[in-house]
């Protein structure tokens, strides 16, 4: 998506030089995709498909730092198997965001995408680095109400929270991962219809952490992520 447009459709105000720039080195990416092997046996797959996750609250509304459910997540079920379209757009996914924290210090960053689910609508996390974190966020209007990356794919503005503790004591929508998060970033992924498929979200343990050069990254991955998003 041309990052013009992709701004403007967004909510941000940032310049087209530094999503530009990112892009260019998101681009080294697909090339050097091209050239790796694909994972053939099932434990590179699973680096692929399955990452642990938090236990949730007995009611599901937020996650229980440091306890970890004893099965990880299994994306195959929620992508519908682990076809060779799948397993292309995993390895885009995560080397696009390898790339990104190269460039661009940010302690936890993922992308996720829109599915149906049999409870309905939900987004599903593809693909993050940092600790443990939630993999499904069901796309309602009470989950929306406690969750950044929720409001973000109902409203498809982007949303950019200097202190994260302050917006949550004003009330604001947030969901608790981990206690030492301060600042978060979410990003909207749009479809070629204009819909919203997905998000980018990104969090840092310092407040007022996402400057421009930080932005940047993750609006030039909201950008060519469409692209490479499994079917």
């Amino acid at each position: 998506m041309d990052p013009r447009d992709y701004l403007a459709r967004a909510g941000l105000s940032l310049s087209e030089r530094v999503v530009r720039e990112a892009q260019t080195k998101l681009w080294e990416v697909l090339e050097e995709t091209r050239k790796a092997s694909i994972p053939a046996t099932p434990h590179a797959l699973s680096r692929l498909y399955a990452y642990p996750v938090p236990k949730l609250s007995a009611d599901g509304t937020c996650s229980l730092p440091g306890e970890l459910e004893q099965k990880p997540y299994d994306l195959a079920d929620a992508l519908g198997g682990r076809g060779m379209r799948n397993t292309l757009s995993l390895m885009v996914l995560t080397g696009f965001l390898d790339r990104a924290l190269e460039h661009a210090q940010i302690d936890w960053l993922g992308v996720y995408q829109v599915r149906p689910r049999q409870t309905g609508r939900v987004l599903v996390k593809l693909a993050s680095r940092g600790v443990p974190s939630r993999a499904e966020f069901p796309l309602t209007e009470d989950f929306k109400a406690r969750s950044t990356n929720v409001t973000v794919a109902m409203s498809g503005r982007a949303k950019v929270i200097a202190d994260v503790h302050a917006h949550a004591t004003a009330g604001g929508a947030y969901y608790e991962c981990s206690p030492t998060v301060r600042s978060e970033a979410c990003l909207p992924i749009f479809s070629s219809d204009g819909a919203v498929s997905g998000i980018i979200d990104a969090e840092h343990s310092t407040v007022d952490a996402f400057d421009d050069e930080k932005l940047g990254w993750l609006a030039a991955l909201a950008c060519e992520a469409p692209g490479h998003m499994p079917p």
